[in-house]
């Protein structure tokens, strides 16, 4: 067996489909497919069923698969700690995020850090639903709760979810005040996370009255949030949208919030990293980056990060 042979077997792992891992790996899919046959026979294994449409890797390709993968990490940290005495950092970061905050916010940070280590090849995956669960990023950048996980969470922003709308849809139409009110109001959903985005969870944000989960019947619904928070500014109803989104419109005053003293839940900002065992130099130092940047605009008057 070759490297490029573990290179394939991980990018099939990460990929489940030839054309999606040929152009990760850089090589036209019937180059690829016949890389697969000829590794099939030198194993004398059948590592993945193929049919016109897909491809589903079998117990013995998944289990060959994270085994590549782990050896291809294991070399690339020998190459790393070979170089360690000089404080240069080398090799390859992946970086995963979702699609919105990973344009507005991961980006330019990987600028920046680009900049403090100039040896660093760095790439940045966006996802509708990016979790760390097909081996193939380095860090992961998560908004929302964290389900279970073998890998380590870092905070590194507090993030609320604000109910917000446009001054013309409010002059037109009232603003509300209880969540009895919202079922006269036009409301904007966002499908993500196969999540159900017509309940609505809320709880006052002072003592004294139960929480309450309300029903909704969308009047739009997208499964991308710029659009949903672009349909609200451009007065068309109601949005529940996370404060890094909304923040900006609502300084400029293209939306306003409503319901201020209801909470409508957190979807805090954290890093997911692999357990200490198996994280790399670069990874360590990227995620305290990522926390040095966290704690700069917690002193400059920003939420900290929670806890």
């Amino acid at each position: 067996m070759q490297i490029d042979d573990l290179r394939l077997a991980a990018a099939l792992l990460r990929e489940r489909s030839l054309s999606a891992a040929a152009r990760s790996l850089g090589v036209t899919p019937p180059a690829l497919s016949m890389r697969l046959r000829k590794l099939e026979g030198t194993l004398g294994l059948v590592l993945a069923n193929r049919t016109a449409r897909k491809l589903q890797l079998t117990s013995e390709g998944e289990r060959f698969g994270r085994e590549a993968y782990e050896l291809l990490q294991r070399l690339d940290g020998l190459k790393e700690s070979l170089q360690r005495d000089d404080q240069r950092l080398t090799g390859t970061l992946k970086v995963a995020a979702p699609f919105g905050y990973g344009r507005t916010h991961v980006a330019p940070l990987l600028s920046r850090f680009s900049r403090l280590h100039p040896g660093l090849q760095l790439q940045l995956d966006l996802r509708e639903t990016p979790w760390p669960d097909r081996y193939d990023s380095d860090v992961v950048i998560h908004v929302g709760s964290v389900r279970d996980s073998s890998w380590v969470a870092h905070p590194l922003a507090a993030n609320e979810r604000w109910m917000c709308a446009s001054p013309a849809y409010l002059h037109a139409h009232g603003r509300p005040h209880s969540p009895a009110d919202l079922a006269s109001h036009a409301c904007i959903c966002i499908r993500e996370n196969d999540e159900d985005v017509t309940l609505w969870h809320m709880r006052p944000t002072e003592g004294g009255r139960k929480g309450e989960t309300l029903r909704i019947t969308p009047a739009f619904v997208s499964n991308d949030g710029s659009v949903a928070r672009q349909w609200a500014e451009d007065g068309m109803g109601l949005v529940l949208r996370s404060e890094w989104d909304a923040a900006a419109a609502v300084a400029a005053g293209r939306l306003e919030r409503v319901m201020p003293d209801w909470s409508f839940g957190a979807a805090h900002v954290v890093a997911l990293v692999p357990t200490r065992k198996g994280r790399s130099p670069r990874t360590q130092a990227f995620i305290t980056f990522l926390k040095t940047v966290a704690q700069e605009q917690a002193w400059a008057g920003a939420k900290a990060p929670p806890q």
